[in-house]
């Protein structure tokens, strides 16, 4: 009997929305990673300080941030392909007008354009894949949804530093509009119409999503500044943390019918140990993103186009794992493959605890593989797993948590690896140091796998259904 059943298989028509989707996902993680590379080329063109150009990218963070518990609400009202359309327009939009920026001002004007396109799109990439994918297909589609995750934030600076090393800093937005009109023009063509719905979804909580949103982006300021300053005592951090602390909990002490996010969603004990996963998942990832290159950089002299090169095999790692990770998870469940994969990473980060100045580059290029490998073999099945705890209609809530507490890890990660690497005596000292603190980080999440819900019930073997109307 073939293996290629029809619970086995994904139809034509959905790879084709999965892959345009995937597409619009890719252009936001890239514009974000890219302009990253650009801070000194932006602070010498438009003779402004790093710190002033730093808002080129913090601005992008936090529009994304502030958007997304909008998106919560607004997929339901609007649906799912007039806000996906919205959103790609947004987001081209600001791309075009930031290659075009004529002082630093305007720039972070449109970065901050940018990223309102962003949110949009970036929680809708988890919202219309799940709801496409339904539960018993959530594990393969994350781990498609895996791929960019993993190549994006890899591809971004080797892009970047091609682009800087050849063309002027404005094509680092520039291309992206070519590429997002295809974009555009694919998704009208590939996403299935919005479903009318019978009865109107619930008003907008306009108290509620600005405690929510703004908190949320506090906070993500906050830990922006702390590795900006080095330390989490100063005025910088504290009064945007104070206030994201203060929005925060009155929204958690508000009482309403239909909130934007319902917190009893972390009542569900897989549903918590899924979204802690991811958010460790996001914290170690950025931190051997900040980690690695700086030691090739400043140990081994090499420039950012060929560090970003030698950082690839994380990404290619969590490429290659999380395909045939979310699939298998689909009938075998996360749990084994999870533990798998997590102590993959166990026994890779310490080779990376031990590289010097006279380590072959070849060594921390394949511990960084199967670093990748091993987080493709956890993420993929954990994001799988999140979906079939959540009930069809909590499916933009929980896919919005998932991505604001992704982002709030990335920020911390990156904060703490910054006073990691500027406490230490040297930077091999200090390259040591946030590997090791990835290795705890990620015993963390080994204790939370037997959390993750249990094997899949089983499902009979139906033909695929033409791909579900987006709402």
């Amino acid at each position: 009997m073939s293996s290629n059943t029809p619970d086995d298989r994904l139809d034509p028509r959905l790879l084709g929305m999965i892959g345009v989707i995937l597409l619009g996902g890719l252009l936001g993680i890239l514009n974000s990673t890219m302009a990253a590379v650009a801070t000194a080329t932006l602070a010498t063109t438009f003779e402004a300080s790093l710190s002033t150009i730093g808002w080129t990218s913090t601005g992008f963070l936090l529009a994304v941030t502030a958007t997304i518990p909008f998106t919560t609400w607004a997929v339901d009202r609007v649906g799912g392909k007039r806000l996906w359309l919205a959103g790609l327009l947004i987001f081209l939009a600001g791309s075009l007008g930031a290659g075009l920026a004529w002082n630093v001002g305007s720039l972070i004007a449109f970065r901050v354009l940018q990223g309102f396109g962003a949110g949009l799109l970036d929680p809708l990439v988890l919202i219309l894949l799940a709801r496409a994918a339904g539960p018993r297909r959530a594990g393969r589609v994350m781990g498609l949804m895996g791929v960019v995750l993993s190549l994006g934030p890899v591809l971004g600076p080797i892009v970047g530093g091609a682009v800087l090393a050849g063309l002027s800093w404005r094509w680092m937005f520039l291309l992206t509009v070519p590429f997002g009109l295809v974009a555009l023009l694919l998704a009208i063509r590939a996403l299935p119409a919005d479903e009318e719905r019978g009865t109107s979804p619930a008003r907008l909580d306009v108290i509620g999503l600005a405690l929510l949103g703004p908190g949320f982006a506090a906070v993500v300021l906050a830990l922006s500044q702390a590795g900006e300053q080095g330390a989490f005592a100063a005025w910088q951090v504290l009064i945007p943390l104070a206030a994201g602390v203060v929005l925060l909990a009155g929204y958690g002490l508000r009482r309403r019918t239909e909130p934007l996010i319902d917190l009893r969603l972390f009542a569900n004990r897989g549903f918590s140990a899924s979204v802690a996963i991811m958010g460790l998942s996001g914290l170690v990832l950025f931190a051997t993103l900040f980690a690695l290159p700086l030691y090739y950089q400043h140990v081994h002299g090499y420039g950012v186009l060929a560090a970003g090169l030698l950082m690839a095999p994380v990404g290619l790692g969590g490429a290659v794992a999380m395909p045939l990770a979310g699939r298998l998870s689909d009938r075998i469940g996360a749990r084994g493959l999870a533990t798998a994969g997590a102590i993959v990473v166990l026994l890779s980060l310490p080779v990376l605890t031990r590289v010097g100045t006279d380590t072959p580059e070849i060594w921390p290029a394949l511990a960084a593989f199967t670093t990748g490998l091993g987080s493709g073999c956890f993420s993929a099945p954990t994001m799988g797993s999140l979906y079939r705890t959540l009930p069809p209609a909590m499916v933009a809530q929980g896919s919005s948590v998932l991505y604001m507490l992704n982002q709030l890890g990335a920020a911390l990660g990156v904060a703490l690896v910054t006073l990691i690497v500027q406490g230490a005596a040297d930077t091999i000292t200090g390259v040591h140091g946030v590997f090791w603190f990835a290795f705890g980080l990620i015993v963390v999440v080994l204790a939370c796998i037997p959390l993750l819900p249990g094997k899949p019930a089983a499902t009979p073997a139906v033909p695929d259904e033409e791909p579900a109307r987006i709402s």
